[in-house]
């Protein structure tokens, strides 16, 4: 390609505060239409706002945690359009003086470790919902819901750093991580909770002159904000090789087509006429507010994978899926508490059989029936002897079904591992003598049919022999000893 791609992204990011920014409306998600309004989130004259205290909180402590500076004084402004699902004419935002600047997060991928810096994060409301579509008895219509006009969102601003559409999903992905992590936001992109606008542009290679960008308005999935961008990408570099230039202008991503349209020319700053909002006082946040919101951020994914690594000794790999949500990484560090002495097998439990009964159950780690004092207990039957790793496979679907101790479940089942050196001594023995041919090949140099009669032995005895004294005991008796 002759050109650089330029890339800068603005999210959006639904606080979930169960009240809206600027009054007491309920923010739950699914109501029926216009059911959680008033006067103020209507726009009705005389309705004064009042800001929510917890929706400063999270914003501070997403800033902190992006590594950005809390600005001691931000103020609200009032950005002016006209749309249906803005009822009052205006969007109560932050534009001058925004809450959180300059901070930054690092992508990793093919391109190293890169650092993608955040010019600003600013408190803003969010605007109501169109729904097109026909009414019983008419023509083609739109109806407004104005439930989510007055959420609280915050948008957390990238500087152009971004070069290709898998960094900005990468980008994308590690935000949303934080924000989930931090409980600010529920991260549900389907119901619209993190959404992104994506600014694209191109230069010749070499150009330290910004392209004309094209903004893609509201794309809701990892996975369309990635065919966006590379649609975009293509369509800005036939344009520039024909000969063209590239429009300034705002489009729509269609997920049918994977396709890009025009929706209308892009907005400057001062289309939008910002003013200070006269209903709302500056914001001043002072250094002990920022402390006692540091003191309630969690270890984040990035220092919880290192020290996995560290002080526990797991793989890069172990630590990036354990880390992937906090509920997991917390539920891992629990079993850890537990059984310090078993990291390794907690996380291969976790990361196995936990994870796929939750997936094909559709339960969440706060709904499973196998607690981590549960799966501690049944590692510590593993450990003593009590039980095989295979023995566990049973026992572990069973606490999952009855929600029973593995104590108490081995002791019912009698799956009590068998370690008498002359039970598992006279199923071997019968095994072998059952099997000659599969002897004659395995001392004739074919040590692949060992597994063969491991197999058998393990089936005769149900699954209770300790793998370790069959595995002894039949290469002692295939050796001739």
């Amino acid at each position: 390609m002759n050109y650089e791609v330029v890339i800068g992204l603005e999210v959006h990011v639904q606080l979930t505060t169960r009240t809206k920014i600027f009054c007491g409306c309920s923010t739950a998600f699914g109501q029926p239409p216009n059911s959680q309004t008033c006067p103020v989130c209507l726009g009705l004259p005389g309705a004064l706002p009042v800001l929510n205290y917890q929706a400063v909180e999270y914003a501070i402590r997403t800033g902190l945690a992006t590594n950005c500076s809390i600005a001691p004084q931000s103020v609200f402004a009032r950005k002016n359009y006209f749309y249906p699902d803005l009822p009052k004419g205006y969007q109560i935002s932050q534009f001058e003086l925004p809450t959180c600047r300059h901070g930054w997060l690092d992508i990793e991928g093919e391109w190293g470790v890169k650092r993608i810096g955040i010019t600003r994060i600013h408190m803003e409301e969010d605007a109501g919902k169109l729904v097109h579509g026909e009414a019983p008895g008419s023509s083609q219509s739109s109806f407004v819901d104005l439930n989510r006009a007055g959420t609280p969102l915050l948008e957390v601003v990238s500087e152009p750093d971004l070069r290709s559409a898998d960094e900005a999903v990468a980008y994308l992905k590690k935000l949303h991580q934080i924000v989930v992590y931090l409980g600010v936001c529920d991260g549900n992109m389907e119901e619209g909770s993190f959404r992104c606008d994506a600014n694209v542009s191109l230069r010749p290679v070499g150009q330290q002159e910004f392209g004309t960008r094209a903004e893609i308005k509201n794309v809701n999935s990892f996975r369309f904000v990635k065919q966006a961008i590379e649609y975009e990408i293509e369509r800005q570099a036939d344009v520039l090789d024909a000969g063209g230039k590239v429009v300034q202008e705002t489009r729509l991503f269609d997920a049918q087509t994977g396709m890009t349209r025009s929706m209308r020319g892009k907005e400057e700053a001062h289309d939008y006429r910002y003013f200070p909002d006269p209903d709302l006082v500056p914001l001043e946040i002072d250094a002990a507010w920022i402390e006692a919101e540091r003191a309630q951020l969690p270890e984040l994914p990035d220092a919880r994978r290192q020290r996995y690594q560290a002080e526990l000794g797991l793989s890069a790999y172990d630590a990036e899926v354990l880390t992937a949500e906090r509920a997991m990484a917390e539920y891992f560090e629990a079993g850890v508490a537990l059984l310090p002495t078993q990291p390794k097998a907690v996380a291969n439990w976790v990361m196995g059989d936990l994870t796929r009964k939750l997936n094909d159950s559709g339960q969440t780690l706060a709904e499973s029936p196998v607690t981590p004092e549960l799966l501690t207990g049944m590692l510590r039957l593993i450990e003593a002897g009590t039980i095989s790793g295979k023995i566990a496979k049973t026992v572990f679907d069973e606490m999952w079904a009855t929600g029973h101790e593995a104590a108490r479940i081995v002791e019912e089942k009698g799956l009590v591992q068998v370690s008498d050196t002359g039970a598992i001594e006279a199923i071997v023995d019968e095994v072998l003598a059952a099997g000659a041919a599969q002897v004659e090949q395995y001392r004739g140099g074919n040590e692949k049919v060992f597994g063969f009669f491991v197999g058998q032995v393990m089936k005769a005895s149900k699954g209770k022999a300790n793998p370790a004294l069959v595995n002894e005991l039949l290469k002692r008796k295939l050796s001739g000893e």
